[in-house]
C-alpha cells in the first residue's frame, strides 16, 4: 500500500479534535489526491473555484508542500464516502511586530451543503486554532461576513476592527 503524500506533518492535527468527530470522519492534512476527492467541489460553497486541471492542481500542491512552515489547509474526510466534505487553511505570517512575532490568518472555511449541523465547521476552527498555537502564533485572525459572526464567537473569537477590501481591476489599464 502506497503512503499518500501530505501537504504537512501529521503531527500538527489535534487529536482532540479528531476524537469529537462523527464516526467515519478524520480530519488530516490535505493530501496529493484530494483533487479527485471533491476538495475544490467543497470550497464551491464560498466563491468562485474555477475549473482546474490535476497538472494545475499537483503544482499548487508542490508549492505550497514545499512552504508547509507556513500553509496549513486541513481536510475532513468522509472516509465511508472517501470524499472530502470540510476544509480550511491556516497561512503563518512573520511579523516585524511581537518580537518578529507570528500571525495566524484563518482563510477558506468550507463544507460541504450536505454534511451541515454535523459541527464540522467548529472542528475546522479549532483544528486551525491548535495549528496556530503550536506553530508558536500570538494571534489567530479571519474574515467573515456579519452573518458569521456568531458563529465564530461560538469558535472563540472576538470582533476587533474592520476589513477593508480592494479587488483588483481584470484589465490592466486601470494600473
Amino acid at each position: 500500500m502506497s503512503t499518500e503524500i501530505t501537504l504537512f506533518e501529521e503531527s500538527f492535527i489535534s487529536s482532540q479534535v479528531q476524537a469529537a468527530l462523527p464516526e467515519g470522519y478524520t480530519v488530516r492534512p490535505l493530501r496529493e489526491n484530494d483533487y479527485e476527492r471533491g476538495f475544490l467541489k467543497v470550497l464551491e460553497v464560498l466563491t468562485e473555484v474555477g475549473t482546474q486541471t490535476k497538472e494545475q492542481w499537483l503544482e499548487r500542491f508542490n508549492y505550497l508542500k514545499q512552504h508547509n512552515h507556513e500553509y496549513f489547509t486541513i481536510a475532513i474526510c468522509n472516509e465511508h464516502e472517501n470524499r472530502i466534505v470540510a476544509a480550511g487553511t491556516i497561512f503563518v505570517e512573520r511579523k516585524f511586530v511581537h518580537n518578529n512575532g507570528l500571525v495566524g490568518h484563518i482563510e477558506d472555511i468550507a463544507v460541504d451543503a450536505n454534511q451541515q449541523g454535523k459541527k464540522l465547521g467548529l472542528r475546522i476552527i479549532e483544528a486551525l486554532k491548535y495549528i496556530g498555537a503550536k506553530k508558536g502564533c500570538y494571534k489567530v485572525i479571519l474574515d467573515c461576513s456579519a452573518k458569521n459572526i456568531p458563529f465564530y464567537e461560538k469558535c472563540g473569537f472576538t470582533q476587533k476592527e474592520y476589513e477593508m477590501a480592494w479587488y483588483v481591476p481584470t484589465t490592466k489599464a486601470h494600473l
